[in-house]
């Protein structure tokens, strides 16, 4: 009889500013799936970009939950605070990680003859894997990938079903620390899921193609591969990601809890597959778990 480890879930929001509808969805499936699954939700600050954090974002976000009836279990963290783990499992990386002084458009620049798959995304070429250039001097520090056999790595999302990526030619070695001094996010949420003992994680689609990187990272510090579930996207009318980026506007001006329900819990259930009626928060929660215990005995990965 196999022994499931006890549901820890967390949901990690950036405080680029207020959330919007889509990353109302992300916190709204994860929050669900640990309610689910009996678990525990934690909520966690991913301020680790500080070139993009604006400020009273995170209490913002915060105060968004809480009025939206999403309660977390235990204290919040805050990546910029954890620091030291993430020089920790630098260091433990040791000679896998080298320094890198090319520029984004030098990588574009080697890449021009590619076509193809290769030639939708900034694959590294290992320009710097075995040195820098004379006259370079280091920018970012890099993970190397193994070249020879290809570092092929496979999981079972529970929404996507099986998602196969090869490392070696999809993604090249790849960054953990920035050019600007910032430790990259694949890095950060590996070490902070790890730290924290996050068994499930549930957020958007945008981030599906990166597990792979996150999966080889967790390898390399021996630490547990947690379940993955990633949810679509919202979209705007051109079909872009809902994002700050993409001019998402805030949900939460701080409306009555009736009209925060209206305009945004009930639109964001849809969404996510599920048709609510209720006419308070406390009704919106009692019929959105069951609801989403039915949504995910439709998908093709149970838990």
């Amino acid at each position: 009889m196999t022994v499931r480890t006890p549901y820890l879930g967390r949901f990690a929001p950036s405080p680029t500013g207020p959330l919007h509808i889509g990353s109302l969805v992300a916190a709204m499936a994860s929050y669900l799936d640990a309610k689910v699954h009996h678990g525990q939700w934690l909520v966690r600050i991913e301020d680790v970009d500080g070139d993009r954090n604006v400020a009273g974002a995170d209490q913002h976000i915060l105060a968004s939950l809480q009025r939206c009836g999403m309660l977390w279990d235990g204290e919040v963290s805050w990546q910029s605070r954890r620091t030291g783990l993430y020089q920790q499992a630098l260091r433990q990386l040791g000679e896998l990680v080298y320094p890198c002084g090319c520029s984004r458009k030098e990588i574009a620049d080697s890449q021009l003859s590619l076509t193809g798959r290769q030639a939708q995304a900034l694959i590294y070429p290992g320009t710097c894997r075995h040195g820098l250039a004379p006259g370079k001097n280091a920018r970012a520090l890099r993970l190397k990938v193994p070249q020879a056999p290809h570092c092929v790595l496979h999981f079972d999302d529970r929404w996507a079903g099986p998602v196969s990526q090869d490392l070696t030619d999809e993604a090249g070695d790849f960054v953990i620390k920035r050019a600007d001094g910032f430790w990259a996010y694949q890095l950060a949420v590996v070490v902070d899921d790890g730290a924290q003992g996050v068994t499930d994680i549930v957020r958007g689609a945008d981030l599906l193609d990166s597990t792979p990187r996150q999966l080889y990272l967790q390898q390399l510090l021996g630490l547990p591969r947690p379940s993955y579930l990633h949810v679509p996207v919202v979209t705007n009318e051109l079909g872009e990601k809902l994002s700050k980026q993409t001019g998402a506007m805030a949900f939460d001006h701080g409306a009555a809890p009736q009209q925060l329900l209206q305009d945004a819990m009930l639109p964001a259930a849809r969404l996510l597959g599920m048709e609510l009626r209720a006419d308070h928060i406390d009704a919106f929660w009692r019929a959105a778990v069951p609801a989403w215990a039915q949504v995910l005995r439709n998908l093709p990965n149970p838990r």
